[in-house]
């Protein structure tokens, strides 16, 4: 964990800055996960292991936790949505060997993930997947499916989480199609569940580490545009390119 805890703020000031250099936004999504891949990659998945990050439009952040893990290079991130890059804003379909599928029409990656989990179980592997979804991807009727599938086939090989940062393309979960906490509509699964501070690197790390019996699923309670004063739970933040005021301003509050 320490390794984590040391390269978080690079990696904070990483992020932003490459998404203000491409002038892109989504970037509030993109903060309120960051986190929870650090942890993942680099205390967690071993040699064989999958990852798939169902939320697609957060690619960025799963960039910047391969470049930290050194699966990606620093002149590689400069070309982050630029014409001809393999860094696009969503998970590319080929190019980078550790992304698996190319994700982001909400509500594939936990059936994809599913998928995969019960084929290393046939074929007697011993890896396992992790997936990330959005709170928002849960009003799909196809992660319903995924989810009654995987608790079906008690795919102990499988880790969900779920980045539980109650906003979405047009306001809040809440506001748009209310399943929020959606650890409350679980509640008649019989799954391995854990509900955590998204934000703090020993809660994620004590959740992921529970011997698993059957699928869990671990709910990240975390901050959309986590570090970028006026952005923190703001819905601009999924949508809008950061300011160079507001580039600047994080950079100084993330150097405290």
């Amino acid at each position: 964990m320490s390794s984590v805890k040391d390269i978080r703020l690079a990696c904070y000031r990483r992020l932003i800055r490459m998404h203000h250099e491409a002038k892109v936004g989504h970037l509030g999504g993109n903060l309120s996960c960051l986190d929870a891949l650090l942890v993942v990659f680099h205390d967690f998945m071993k040699d064989g292991d999958r990852f798939v990050l169902s939320k697609g439009h957060s690619v960025g952040a799963l960039y910047i936790t391969l470049w930290s893990c050194g699966k990606l290079q620093e002149d590689s991130l400069r070309t982050f949505h630029a014409d001809g890059t393999y860094l696009a804003g969503h998970p590319p379909v080929r190019g980078i060997e550790d992304i698996s599928f190319a994700t982001g029409s909400l509500g594939h990656g936990l059936s994809l993930s599913a998928g995969m989990a019960l084929g290393m179980r046939l074929q007697s592997q011993v890896n396992h997947i992790y997936c990330l979804t959005s709170d928002g991807e849960w009003q799909e009727g196809s992660t319903w499916e995924a989810l009654i599938f995987s608790h079906h086939h008690q795919l102990s090989n499988l880790t969900i989480l779920v980045d539980h940062n109650n906003l979405q393309g047009f306001g809040t979960t809440a506001d748009v199609a209310s399943m929020s906490p959606l650890w409350e509509r679980l509640k008649g699964f019989d799954l391995d569940t854990a509900i955590v501070n998204g934000h703090d690197l020993d809660e994620i790390s004590s959740a992921l580490s529970q011997p698993q019996k059957g699928m869990k699923i671990i709910f990240l309670k975390t901050t959309k545009g986590r570090g970028i004063s006026g952005l923190e739970d703001k819905l601009e933040s999924h949508y809008l390119p950061i300011s160079d005021d507001q580039f600047l301003l994080s950079m100084m509050e993330l150097s405290r």
